[in-house]
């Protein structure tokens, strides 16, 4: 009797404790700092916030926001990362390659989930895409091995193109490779490609200010730095009457004339799945970094008659989505 007395009891007391556990539980509120560079990477946070949404954890509650825009300048985001860490967050959300390359070189502890667009292994980031290693994983969405593809369709949009500027950062320390894509590229479709290296977001402005007439004939989006600065480079495009193709879809609803690529905002609730697994305790090293697959050609016919541009039929065929 004893036995039974003392079996009842601690079930009882498990009883009546399980819903403090869960009360305390449900009452813990993760601290998530998220580092970009800014403009066109904020579609990224707002798919990251629907997605965390998604799964249970509302901002606010479940979960906290310390947002860092760094503005395309890199150097903010070392300091941000910096100050991140210091603040004992519970996780670090770096979206671009080369934004997740400075948070992993500045930080010691704190576990990260990276955007990427140019191969993580490549970078530095990860071990493997299977098995990541350390204290990062995240998604990748092959946007840096699309640059050719990209001039192509650029040079299929506008047959009569013969100069395509583009700008980057000589401290992105992931554009090599990018690069390298682009040049081969450009030699291959008899295009010049016109490089010019700017040091900060500042100087970047000031040079696509600066483009005149005979200086390029259209304009490639490769840096992330470049994303940063999307609604800048949309309205000279359009004033300098120069064809652009961007990474991400967003920017052509908003008056690019093309992109070739993935959602940033689909790669944000993506990456909103593996930060979920982290925060229940699962290893970011031990989770495969996620790749997405799904890349979309997106045309903006308005920009186009803007442009005085007659797009190709043989190249509205191929388009994914025509916004008009």
């Amino acid at each position: 009797m004893r036995a039974l007395a003392l079996v009842l009891a601690v079930i009882l007391t498990l009883v009546s404790a399980s819903p403090l556990a869960v009360a305390a539980q449900e009452a813990r509120t993760y601290r998530v700092g998220v580092v970009l560079q800014g403009g066109t990477y904020a579609a990224a946070v707002d798919g990251f916030r629907d997605g965390l949404k998604e799964l249970g954890l509302e901002e606010g509650k479940q979960i906290r926001l310390h947002v860092h825009d760094a503005k395309g300048d890199l150097k903010a985001v070392e300091a941000a990362a910096r100050s991140l860490e210091a603040e004992k967050v519970d996780l670090i959300y770096a979206v671009a390659t080369s934004v997740a390359v400075v948070v992993k070189r500045v930080t010691k502890r704190v576990p990260i989930v990276f955007y990427a667009g140019t191969d993580p292994v490549a970078s530095g980031l990860v071990r493997s895409l299977r098995s990541p290693g350390e204290r990062l994983t995240g998604i990748y969405s092959q946007f840096a091995d699309l640059g050719a593809k990209r001039l192509e369709i650029l040079k299929a949009m506008v047959p009569t193109v013969r100069r395509v500027v583009t700008f980057y950062s000589p401290y992105n320390p992931v554009l090599e490779q990018n690069m390298k894509v682009a040049r081969d590229a450009a030699r291959r479709l008899d295009v010049e490609l016109v490089e010019r290296q700017v040091a900060s977001a500042e100087e970047l402005r000031a040079s696509l200010r600066g483009l005149r007439p005979g200086d390029a004939e259209a304009l490639l989006v490769i840096d992330a730095m470049m994303g940063s600065q999307a609604a800048l480079i949309i309205d000279i495009a359009r004033a300098k009457r120069l064809p652009t193709i961007f990474q991400d879809e967003e920017t052509v609803a908003k008056g690019a004339l093309a992109s070739y690529g993935a959602s940033y905002y689909e790669a944000g609730r993506l990456a909103a799945k593996q930060v979920h697994r982290v925060l229940s305790g699962a290893s970011p090293g031990d989770l495969p970094v996620e790749q997405i697959d799904r890349l979309r050609f997106v045309i903006n016919l308005k920009t186009a008659q803007a442009l005085g541009l007659t797009i190709p039929p043989s190249v509205l065929a191929r388009a994914d989505a025509i916004i008009e």
